[in-house]
């Protein structure tokens, strides 16, 4: 009878630098638009892409460069008057019905009144977010727009590696074809599958192999 090990759950500090961020012909327009900063044509930028495209890693490389706080969109409301103090902000995950549009109608004039930039993470642009108030459809309108395509294989192969290497494990190439082949496009799904992997192969005390991604996109759903 084949022993499995229970494989210990230790951290794995997810790399969010600028150095870390992989560039590929899916997210190349949305990197030189971050790397552009502080030259943009104007206060607001949204970013839009599907699940897992990497609009949260792109998020973090610009508030680490801005010095921008980082709010989700529903909670811009209950910063009030702290809205004085901000510079640069990064609102993540907009969407329709969850708009607090007072709130952010004023944030927006605060930051084009000291020169500061406002960057909107989210899946839909402005206009599927039925925003009613006029002066907030007037500001969206002029917003800078980036979108963040589904990942390609390049990009996927990219991270995947990079995934394994933050967990100090070395996968073969022919590995990494087979999951980009099969897998869900996504760079959220590489994270699932890079961690479902590594517990596997500690579980049964071997390599990462073929097999083993296999079994790990049974286990997920993605085969």
């Amino acid at each position: 009878m084949t022993m499995r090990q229970i494989p210990l759950e230790l951290p794995v500090e997810s790399a969010q630098a600028r150095e870390d961020l992989i560039v590929s012909p899916s997210n190349r327009q949305a990197v030189d638009f971050i790397d552009a900063w502080p030259d943009w044509p104007g206060t607001l930028a949204v970013l839009a892409g599907p699940v897992g495209s990497g609009k949260s890693h792109m998020a973090a490389v610009w508030a680490a460069r801005a010095g921008a706080r980082n709010l989700p969109m529903a909670r811009i409301e209950a910063i009030g008057d702290e809205v004085e103090a901000l510079e640069n902000v990064v609102l993540e995950d907009a969407r329709e019905g969850a708009i607090p549009e007072t709130a952010l109608f004023h944030l927006i004039n605060h930051l084009r009144a000291c020169g500061g930039h406002c960057l909107i993470t989210s899946r839909q642009w402005p206009t599927a977010w039925q925003v009613e108030l006029p002066d907030l459809v007037s500001r969206l309108r002029a917003a800078q727009l980036v979108e963040l395509a589904e990942p390609d294989d390049l990009l996927l192969r990219q991270v995947i590696v990079k995934l394994f290497s933050d967990r100090q494990i070395a996968v073969d190439p022919g590995v990494v074809d087979y999951l980009v082949t099969r897998m869900e496009r996504s760079l959220g799904a590489a994270g699932e599958l890079v961690a479902e992997m590594d517990r596997e192969a500690l579980a049964r005390g071997a390599k990462v192999t073929r097999t083993i991604a296999a079994s790990a996109l049974k286990s997920l759903s993605m085969a």
